[in-house]
């Protein structure tokens, strides 16, 4: 009886001993359920609480497939529940893979946006959001400005006035980006959407150490609170398998004071640093011979040049043989 009134004593003695915890680490984390999402998926039949799919979305044991690897497929899984919480973090499991092996795309993209439940043409969501968009891009489009390589990791913010070009990748309306190889790996590959004091931060983990690397840091990012997460792929003529096995949202409960108490709702998505503007240059027009008339094409080619050439040796033989009849 001594030795747990003891006890208790310690407890609450260590209860009011303050953190020395430095500055830097004094943020809790609180995964929200409502925003999250972990195995097993099923709920009722084949909903899954607090989520909605569309398009080619899949539900299986192990993971949520948005496209498989066919064309011209697109899927998209979304949120229900706004999300309220001022500072958040949101840690995305997937699986990028497919049969080809030197073309594939299109991709995938995370979403906080006003609207959702929207399909379209950029990942299989709308264009001219309002919102943020993270996009994992898996195509190469060798005719483009830009000289990154693929698979490219970008971010994109939008009031809903902007055109993401897919064709060039987003670079020119882009945050920041980095290049991630994290398509066909046989480990877990992991991305984390962290937004925190008007910063975005995107890490990727894909290297199987289950530590994030940092991809790019933005700060002067403007985002309301109330609007809505999802993830959303895309394929086209190319293909893959976009997988998502789960998606675990975080509050970040800053100890800074009252600023957390601010109302977000009405903020218009901003922000104050993007990457120099690049030219837009226009693709080469596409030629519009058909294969066969190509190869024909390339037969009388080929056939003029044996020809002239036959007539070269014609020609080069008669002057050789005025020249001997000249010395008789």
């Amino acid at each position: 009886m001594i030795y747990l009134r003891n006890m208790l004593l310690l407890v609450a003695l260590l209860s009011i001993v303050p953190s020395s915890v430095p500055d830097e680490l004094e943020s809790h984390e609180y995964m929200k359920r409502e925003h999250s999402l972990i195995k097993p998926y099923q709920g009722t039949g084949t909903s899954v609480p607090y989520w909605d799919f569309l398009g080619s979305t899949m539900v299986t044991a192990n993971y949520i497939r948005l496209t498989g690897d066919i064309q011209s497929l697109k899927g998209a899984l979304w949120n229900k529940v706004p999300c309220r919480v001022r500072y958040w973090e949101v840690q995305i499991q997937f699986k990028v893979h497919g049969r080809g092996k030197e073309l594939f795309g299109d991709g995938f993209a995370f979403w906080y946006v006003k609207d959702p439940m929207q399909s379209g043409h950029v990942f299989g969501s709308k264009d001219y959001f309002t919102g943020l968009v993270i996009v994992a891009d898996t195509y190469s489009n060798h005719n483009s400005a830009h000289k990154h390589g693929h698979p490219y990791v970008s971010a994109m913010i939008n009031n809903g006035t902007q055109h993401y070009d897919h064709d060039r990748d987003g670079t020119h309306t882009q945050l920041g980006g980095c290049q991630s190889k994290f398509r066909n790996l046989d480990h877990d590959t992991h991305i984390s959407i962290k937004y925190i004091k008007d910063t975005l931060t995107v890490s990727t983990s894909i290297e199987n150490t289950r530590v994030f690397k940092e991809c790019f840091t933005v700060k002067g990012v403007q985002l309301p609170t109330g609007y809505y997460f999802g993830v959303s792929a895309a394929t086209g003529d190319l293909a893959d398998n976009h997988d998502i096995v789960s998606i675990k949202a975080y509050d970040l409960v800053s100890l800074e004071g009252d600023e957390v108490l601010e109302d977000r709702s009405q903020v218009v998505p901003a922000a104050s640093f993007f990457e120099p503007p690049r030219d837009h240059l226009d693709d080469p027009k596409p030629s519009g011979l058909t294969m066969w008339k190509k190869i024909i094409l390339l037969i009388l080619g080929i056939g003029g040049i044996c020809g002239a050439i036959f007539i070269g040796g014609l020609f080069y033989a008669k002057q050789k043989e005025q020249q001997r009849k000249r010395f008789y």
